[in-house]
């Protein structure tokens, strides 16, 4: 529950409050642990529309409530209708490939070996399709927890770098990293792992040959921490940046390639649920910056 995207109450036979998620403590005045929930919002009276689900634990009965605005419901449908048709179109074309290859195999003279390898790649592309889909659905849901106590910083993008380290000398990007040793965040070390990973991928794939990437982590006076991920490549066109955090989005330069486009919509959803928000700033021949900050824990 405290993770929970949604508002979310736990109440006794009495109306009282036993718990609250986040975002209902957050956005719901009133809402208070052993206190009553304020009627309103069980009436409607606030434009909230409360969804009921009653049941009974040790003898006792009580009442897991779900509070939308109204319209939620329907702009969910329409997301969630939106997000199966895009995984569809992305799931088409490299299923489409495939087959091609594997028809072409059958003929007389074709080079199999190669065909085969081909294919291998096809089925990466897939695989690492639906694991980012499955991942991407489990942060909406709540299902990973994404802050839970404090995480040492640098070990975690040091580790993550080194990971690419050999993708990004194949394909001419420099890896670099500027972090202190000391600087913690309120945000699980898989988590982490998985920010660092996607903005350092985006660089690799896209800054183009003979370009820096670095990632950067820089304390601000409030005592939150910023996450930045830089390069000095091709960069995007500045009408594309708030674009560039949508699901399956890739911009002109990148089409051709064979990223997921989910990449940095997965950094987005980690980023905010940890409370912080992310920027994109750049232009096309100046690189790209994408600026995570998160707040004090």
């Amino acid at each position: 529950m405290e993770e929970s995207r949604e508002a979310v109450v736990v109440l006794d036979d009495a109306n009282r409050v036993l718990a609250a998620s986040r975002r209902a403590r957050q956005t719901l005045e009133g809402v208070r642990e052993g206190e009553p929930l304020p009627p309103e919002l069980l009436s409607g009276e606030l434009g909230l529309v409360p969804h009921v689900v009653p049941y009974e634990v040790d003898g006792r009965r009580e009442r897991l409530v779900y509070l939308s605005r109204e319209g939620d419901l329907a702009a969910y449908e329409e997301l969630r209708a939106g997000f199966t048709a895009a995984v569809s179109h992305e799931l088409r074309t490299p299923l489409a490939r495939l087959l091609t290859l594997l028809e072409t195999a059958t003929l007389q003279g074709a080079n199999v070996g190669e065909l085969v390898e081909q294919a291998q790649r096809e089925v990466e592309h897939i695989t690492e399709l639906i694991d980012e889909v499955m991942f991407l659905s489990e942060l909406e849901s709540g299902a990973r927890v994404v802050a839970l106590g404090a995480t040492l910083v640098q070990p975690v993008l040091e580790e993550a770098l080194e990971e690419l380290r050999e993708r990004a000398d194949r394909a001419g990007v420099a890896l670099r990293l500027v972090c202190e040793p000391d600087v913690e965040l309120a945000v699980r070390p898989r988590m982490l792992r998985v920010v660092a990973l996607n903005l350092a991928e985006n660089s690799v794939r896209y800054a183009g040959p003979g370009s820096t990437f670095t990632l950067e982590v820089t304390r601000l006076p409030a005592d939150g921490v910023v996450l930045s991920g830089r390069d000095d490549g091709i960069g995007v066109d500045e009408s594309e940046l708030p674009r560039l955090f949508e699901r399956f989005y890739r911009s002109d330069r990148a089409r051709a390639s064979r990223g997921t486009g989910l990449g940095l919509a997965i950094v987005k959803h980690v980023v905010t649920q940890a409370g912080g928000s992310v920027e994109a700033y750049g232009a096309t021949g100046r690189g790209l910056e994408v600026r995570c900050e998160f707040p004090a824990h």
